[in-house]
């Protein structure tokens, strides 16, 4: 299973991501579920870095299917409103996955 982990500010933004495990869909490789989550967390990642131009705190573990990162406490206003785009549209896609494939995904937005 793979544990999503979603921190909001006291301002409801969105600020820190963490991905833990693998979902256990199917074989790995082959694992559709996996592959699906692993897109969309990885396309906002780009998102952020590129698009938004924000330097993330970011980790990442292939094999323990370890994603994280956080959002810089001095980001600019611009900065900030194109990450949460992006945030906002993860937490979208995370949580339309989360709805059909629930034994594969433990979802905690906090």
């Amino acid at each position: 299973m793979t544990s999503v982990y979603i921190t909001k500010n006291k301002a409801g933004d969105i600020v820190e991501v963490t991905c833990d495990g693998h979902t256990g869909y199917g074989v790995a490789g082959e694992d559709i579920v996996c592959a699906a989550l692993s897109s969309i967390v990885q396309t906002a990642v780009l998102g952020l870095f590129s698009v938004a131009e924000v330097n993330l705190d970011f980790k990442r573990d292939e094999k323990k299917g370890y994603l994280y990162f956080k959002l810089p406490k001095e980001i600019t206003e611009e900065q900030n409103l194109k990450a949460q785009v992006i945030l906002k549209t993860l937490l979208l896609g995370i949580s339309d996955l989360y709805e059909g494939y629930s034994d594969f995904i433990e979802l905690e937005v906090k």
